[in-house]
């Protein structure tokens, strides 16, 4: 169900009333819709309002609307994928979904990140044959698995997750801004996986290393209430691959 253009919006900060001023920064709220599964294999459907914090825009905002993922029923739209569903994760066979969450990307919404305004276009066999088919749009926060040899030299592992959006060129990779308001989601599994959506490997949801989330006491309580599956950071399990930015990479491009 998609969700209305104001998915984001401005949360005025509370005024001393002695001096008139606001005395704190309050962030813009996201309207965000989860689906999970729940114990008994019925999709329990929650909507929260949550802050336009970089934790929780990470966790709604990687796959566009219409992007197509391999399933044990055949090819399905994100949109169309419910918690339950088998999901075919990289070389690991399939997985069962339990999560998916889902918000708007809103282009020029007071109080955002001006990136979650965008989408990242990677156009078709940009990055081999059918990687993707046909072009695949990706939300803001979207990563992909890469492989490089400067990966191996500064994580000793064959490949790391870097935003899509640090592989736009203008040419191949381009940003999008929306004329309108379009839905974007994320995938959640029992554990943290590769995805394989139009023919290229993207991360499933993992909220990263807990000290880098930023997240407190009541916000990190209201984090954790948009995944029933957990209840604790540490229920996410390991991250399958370290995260880096491309611009990591730019010494080892150097001929």
């Amino acid at each position: 169900m998609p969700l209305p253009p104001s998915a984001a919006s401005p949360a005025a900060p509370p005024v001393n009333s002695a001096t008139g001023q606001r005395h704190r920064h309050v962030p813009a709220m996201r309207r965000v819709e989860i689906l999970s599964l729940a114990q008994n294999g019925d999709v329990n459907e929650a909507m929260r309002l949550v802050p336009a914090l970089p934790a929780f825009d990470d966790a709604f905002a990687a796959l566009a609307r219409g992007t197509i993922l391999p399933t044990e029923r055949g090819h399905v739209a994100v949109e169309d994928l419910l918690p339950g569903d088998r999901v075919r994760c990289g070389r690991d066979g399939f997985e069962t979904l339990v999560w998916r969450g889902s918000t708007m990307v809103v282009p020029g919404a007071a109080g955002q990140d001006p990136a979650m305004g965008r989408l990242t276009r990677i156009a078709a066999d940009s990055m081999g044959i059918a990687r993707p088919m046909p072009d695949l749009v990706l939300g803001p926060k979207a990563r992909l698995v890469h492989r490089a040899p400067g990966i191996r030299v500064l994580t000793g592992q064959e490949a790391a997750l870097i935003p899509a959006a640090d592989f736009i060129d203008g040419i191949q990779v381009v940003a999008l801004t929306p004329a309108t308001p379009v839905q974007v989601f994320q995938l959640g599994f029992r554990q943290h996986v590769r995805l394989t959506a139009n023919g290229v490997e993207i991360e499933s949801h993992h909220p990263g290393p807990a000290h880098l989330t930023g997240l407190r006491a009541e916000m990190l309580q209201l984090y954790l209430s948009c995944f029933p599956h957990v209840e604790r950071l540490e229920d996410f399990g390991a991250p399958m691959l370290p995260r880096l930015r491309r611009a990591d990479l730019d010494l080892f491009d150097v001929a």
